[in-house]
């Protein structure tokens, strides 16, 4: 299941230098990788369930628009704090 990491040890033993470091690296991609999945996953869904609810009750298309917006907005602050986070460890 995890035959990458093979692949990436094989790399990281034959460079030079410490090896913690390249580690460290790759960290910081597989985190910032998983941030902005996990941000495209919150957001599609935001807004397959809004296109839904739309079709359902159209007379309430500006509040379903608003809670949507807001909800994005606060998925992407979510997704840039982790994003920090995962480039500052």
């Amino acid at each position: 299941m995890f035959h990458f990491l093979s692949v990436v040890q094989e790399g990281v033993v034959g460079m030079e230098g410490n090896v913690a470091d390249y580690l460290a690296n790759f960290g910081k991609a597989v985190g910032a990788g998983l941030t902005v999945v996990g941000a495209g996953i919150g957001i599609g869904w935001i807004g397959s369930r809004m296109t839904e609810s739309m079709a359902r009750q159209p007379e309430v298309l500006a509040n379903i628009q608003t809670a949507a917006i807001i909800l994005a907005a606060l998925i992407e602050g979510v997704a840039l704090f982790s994003l920090v986070i995962a480039f500052l460890i």
